[in-house]
């Protein structure tokens, strides 16, 4: 197989393509589309936003020090894009997409009523990086569709067909190939039976 040595670059793909709402108290919510998103810490519960400080949305969310994630679908993929190249300076995103904000539990800025899954944050510290400043922030609480929640309330996001962003495109995620741990259950089920007999 033969390769090429790129210059460094961000190749890390596929990603999570969120829209973060934010607000400022008085003022009209606003949406920023997010790629640079992730989970830094299950316990406790912590996740990282990273975004231009030049972008409308940064002094928000610097100056209030809240923001929520809203997981995304194939049905938000336009609204997804858009939130991500208009300006909240220019124009209402929830109203210009039809949106419906949704009231928050823990924070004062609202979900997205039509995301499946949207998280309630809380900044935590502000890492200043280069083209982009990192707000890594406390998980205050996940706001859940309960149409996606099967007989035992098990979360099946697959259900609201999610999305993600890949290199400037936009991809629903297909087909399930396996489960986490999958590899090794075939094999440890033989071993026992093994043992067993």
């Amino acid at each position: 197989m033969e390769r090429e040595i790129w210059r460094p670059g961000n190749m890390l793909y596929p990603l999570p393509a969120v829209m973060v709402s934010c607000q400022r108290p008085g003022e009209k919510p606003n949406i920023i589309t997010v790629a640079w998103a992730g989970t830094v810490c299950s316990s406790p519960a912590m996740v990282s936003i990273s975004v231009r400080p030049n972008r409308y949305s940064y002094q928000i969310i610097k100056e209030t020090g809240e923001f929520v994630i809203n997981l995304t679908t194939e049905k938000l993929a336009y609204a997804t894009d858009y939130c991500g190249v208009r300006s909240g300076k220019d124009v209402d995103k929830f109203k210009e997409m039809k949106l419906t904000p949704l009231e928050s539990k823990f924070v004062d800025a609202p979900g997205i009523a039509e995301s499946p899954v949207c998280i309630e944050c809380k900044v935590k510290q502000i890492v200043e990086l280069g083209s982009h400043h990192m707000f890594i922030a406390d998980v205050l609480g996940v706001n859940v569709d309960k149409a996606l929640l099967n007989q035992n309330q098990k979360l099946e996001l697959s259900r609201s067909m999610p999305m993600v962003y890949s290199h400037g495109e936009y991809y629903g995620l297909g087909k399930k190939l396996g489960t986490f741990g999958y590899s090794v259950k075939k094999k440890e089920r033989k071993k026992r039976k093994g043992q067993r007999s």
